[in-house]
């Protein structure tokens, strides 16, 4: 069997040094428009060792004043602290719920969250540093992260808050009879 070159397979297409010439000479400069279309893009896939290397990490809080719902994580995991998006790993469901539940028009993805801001909602946790797993937290993070929740809504005034993860919950909140759903004792205003 013969094997073409991609010189025979693309008749006329420019080699890649050809191109990477071409590029050196030309006066083409960017639109704002076109950089962002290059820049508002998923981030790349982190590596084992970058997340690894990502605990303790913080993900910056998506929140606004007067939002409809503020979803408080526990906190990030280290694919999220990696990649400084929240509920970032694949197959994260946080986001499939969100637009199946009707809160987003379509599927947001991890690194577009600042666009839930848009629809009324925002997300911060309780615990800002990032670990493999929540049980990494001590009871006293959590407690600590219930003062730094209250401040927030405090500041921020959401219509309602939303605690993902009723373990965490009860630890911080101290109600260890807390069943999952609406709470009888709201968190400041809400």
């Amino acid at each position: 069997m013969m094997t073409l070159s991609n010189a025979e397979k693309f008749p006329g297409r420019p080699t890649p040094e050809q191109v990477k010439a071409m590029a050196k000479q030309s006066p083409y400069r960017p639109t704002p428009e076109q950089v962002r279309a290059i820049t508002d893009r998923p981030p790349d896939r982190p590596t084992p060792e970058q997340i690894q290397a990502a605990g303790g990490k913080k993900v910056p809080d998506v929140i606004a004043p007067g939002l409809r719902i503020l979803f408080c994580g526990i906190n990030p995991g280290l694919y999220s602290g990696a990649v400084g998006h929240h509920f970032a790993r694949p197959g994260n469901r946080f986001w499939k719920a969100l637009h199946r539940s009707g809160l987003t028009p379509r599927l947001l993805e991890p690194w577009e969250e600042r666009a839930l801001l848009d629809h009324g909602c925002g997300i911060t946790n309780l615990v800002e540093r990032a670990t493999a797993s929540a049980a990494e937290l001590s009871n006293k993070e959590l407690i600590r992260g219930r003062r730094r929740l209250i401040g927030r809504v405090g500041h921020y005034r959401p219509a309602a808050v939303a605690v993902l993860g009723i373990g965490a919950y009860r630890t911080a909140f101290g109600r260890r009879e807390a069943q999952m759903g609406p709470q009888p004792a709201g968190i400041g205003a809400t």
